[in-house]
């Protein structure tokens, strides 16, 4: 989808969600400062950083999107926005306060708690208003009306995804169906001079192929004439769109047509993100993988940890770490584990069964060949065959591959002798691909921990 002109925006609420950052800021800080009366607070210092820091969030969160309109927008993405803001605001605080030699003269206490309620007020109030912003948009309020210009089949397609999101907030209040003909054209000139001033509708969608570039073209020479928002839904039928958008390369337009928000900045936050996290799982869960270590010595012999490469990244190589769950045996050819599989071991069974084998991979997250959250690595032999026999199979290397996934949290794992049970898998990797944001990979986190351990397959 290419928006071809400017979308209008509810300013209330961008300059309402503004002076809300400022505000609550202010405020957060201004309580912890209260709640800590040793702290000697009688000079200005501390007043002009509450100042300073309440103003630099807002500023910051508009160079980055924040204060975008919500509508159409997952909660996931804009808590995510919301979060990379909160980092960078923090960043630029904590430049200041170096470049003025005065990291000394703050409670690094009171900084600290004031930045975690901060983020916490900000991201409960975006959340609460935008449940509610949904609700009153399915109930019918606060709805932005469209008109629809197009070929039969396209405007049927934009009508089902309409009536199939109430809370997305558009209604469909008229349509034109372009006949083909030079008849239609000189009805959109006439069209696009009795709505130049006013108007029954918010925005124009165009549905047509991607083929029919020339056809838009003429008609948005046309439809130029009305100031209101113009969005193009392309068609194309036969490609499997990994998410895309429109990018400016040698100052020409493209579509590109597997683009993952995984891309620059968003890729920096991803790692912080891993290596934070994945630190601090690894020092809660060391004394685990010690004493597992120890059984799996003790029980089984040999080496305690089984390596194998897998693809990674862009197909690169790497090596994986699980705990050992079976008798040493040939390992030239992968043979997926089955249901009484005599390799297994008892105590591999239950290692397998709670998912604690792969608690070494922890350690290829803080390598930087795996991530916390991402498509699961199948073994290489596994990726030669399916790639043969799913187009989009290799799409899932567009990112680093990780301990737990969206296709797992919703119970896709284990044997996958199926090519359409491999289907279903592959396309909960690519929807986590397309919608990727620090607030998804938190959810599938905090979904690992209620149901991602327990693994009813061998």
């Amino acid at each position: 989808m290419a928006v071809l002109k400017g979308t209008q925006t509810n300013d209330w609420l961008r300059r309402a969600m503004r002076c809300f950052d400022a505000g609550i800021a202010m405020l957060v800080s201004l309580l912890a400062l209260w709640a800590m009366p040793h702290i000697n607070a009688d000079s200005d210092d501390y007043l002009f950083l509450i100042v300073i820091g309440s103003l630099i969030l807002p500023a910051v969160g508009e160079l980055m999107g924040l204060y975008q309109p919500w509508r159409g927008r997952s909660l996931y993405t804009m808590l995510g926005v919301y979060v990379l803001s909160w980092l960078a605001a923090i960043g630029v605080i904590s430049l200041l306060l170096v470049a003025t030699q005065t990291t000394q003269s703050f409670s690094r206490l009171w900084m600290g708690i004031t930045s975690l309620a901060v983020l916490l007020a900000g991201s409960l109030v975006r959340t609460a208003l935008y449940s509610y912003l949904r609700h009153l948009r399915a109930s019918g309020r606060n709805l932005k009306n469209v008109l629809v210009i197009g070929q039969p089949n396209n405007i049927s397609l934009l009508e089902r995804r309409v009536s199939g999101l109430p809370h997305a907030g558009y209604v469909i209040v008229g349509q034109h169906l372009d006949t083909g003909d030079k008849a239609f054209m000189e009805s959109m000139a006439i069209f696009a001079k009795q709505n130049a001033f006013k108007r029954e509708f918010d925005e124009i969608w165009l549905g047509y192929p991607l083929v029919e570039g020339a056809r838009v073209r003429e008609l948005m020479s046309l439809l130029a004439g009305i100031p209101t928002s113009i969005r193009f839904f392309p068609d194309l039928p036969d490609i499997r769109l990994l998410n895309h958008r429109i990018t400016q390369v040698a100052g020409l337009y493209s579509l590109e047509l597997n683009y993952t928000p995984l891309n620059g900045p968003m890729r920096f936050l991803k790692a912080l993100e891993d290596r934070i996290l994945g630190l601090v799982l690894f020092a809660l869960f060391s004394p685990v993988m010690l004493c597992i270590a120890i059984a799996v010595k003790w029980s089984m012999g040999g080496p305690v940890l089984f390596k194998q490469e897998r693809h990674g990244l862009d197909g690169k190589r790497f090596r994986i770490y699980k705990f050992r769950t079976m008798h040493l045996h040939d390992g030239t050819h992968t043979k997926q584990a089955s249901h009484y599989d005599e390799r297994v071991t008892p105590l591999g069974s239950f290692l397998r069964r709670t998912s604690l084998d792969e608690l070494p991979q922890l350690y290829n997250v803080l390598q930087g060949r795996m991530s916390l959250v991402g498509p699961r690595p199948h073994a290489m032999d596994h990726n030669d065959h399916y790639k043969d026999h799913i187009d989009i199979y290799m799409q899932r290397h567009r990112v680093k591959p990780g301990m737990t996934g969206w296709a797992q949290v919703n119970g896709l794992r284990g044997i996958t002798n199926d090519v359409k049970l491999m289907e279903r898998r592959v396309e909960y990797d690519l929807y986590y691909i397309e919608r990727w944001s620090l607030g998804f990979d938190l959810k599938i986190l905090a979904m690992t921990l209620t149901k991602g351990f327990i693994n009813s397959q061998p």
